[in-house]
């Protein structure tokens, strides 16, 4: 759980940490094997769905802190082959080091909850789906971060639900 905080940035840091429970529960008991297993229609795997949260929440992080990038333009293979193996466990990779990396990232964004201005807005970066001029806070950045996890939590307990029969949240 969390330290001592109060109000805002407390509830943010629980609903941070209920939700990435969710997620890790997820995988808890899993093999390797069993966590990069695409068990439904999609191509998504609990493994790849931990190691993409984690991306997912060091990218907005990072945008938290003012460094926001440009979204490619160009889906070139080596960028649609980059972005279809953020939802599946490539060679080398195991279900231990995604959940260890995502320990890391996590608590990175605990310590940005903590200390960033909730106030302070920045531009969205460049992306074909929005237009220029659109700004968020970065308050709205760890709520974001939190509906992107709990929306993964899900998919990734349908798809352990598919693998064994296990169930996360119910």
């Amino acid at each position: 759980m969390t330290t001592n905080q109060s109000g805002e940035r407390q509830d943010l840091l629980d609903f941070l940490d209920k939700h990435r429970n969710f997620l890790r529960q997820t995988a808890h008991g899993l093999t390797d094997e069993q966590a990069n297993t695409r068990s439904t229609v999609s191509a998504l795997t609990v493994g790849g769905l931990i190691k993409h949260v984690a991306s997912v929440e060091q990218h907005w992080a990072d945008f938290a802190q003012g460094r926001g990038e440009a979204t490619p333009t160009e889906y070139t293979p080596e960028v649609i082959a980059a972005w279809e193996n953020q939802f599946r466990l490539v060679e080398g990779e195991t279900l231990a080091g995604v959940l260890a990396e995502y320990e890391k990232v996590a608590a990175v964004t605990d310590e940005l909850v903590r200390t960033l201005d909730l106030d302070t807005s920045y531009e969205l970066p460049a992306a074909p789906w929005q237009p220029p001029g659109v700004f968020w806070s970065v308050r709205r950045v760890f709520l974001h971060i939190t509906a992107e996890t709990a929306q993964h939590a899900g998919h990734a307990d349908i798809i352990r639900e598919s693998i064994d029969g296990q169930k996360t949240m119910g």
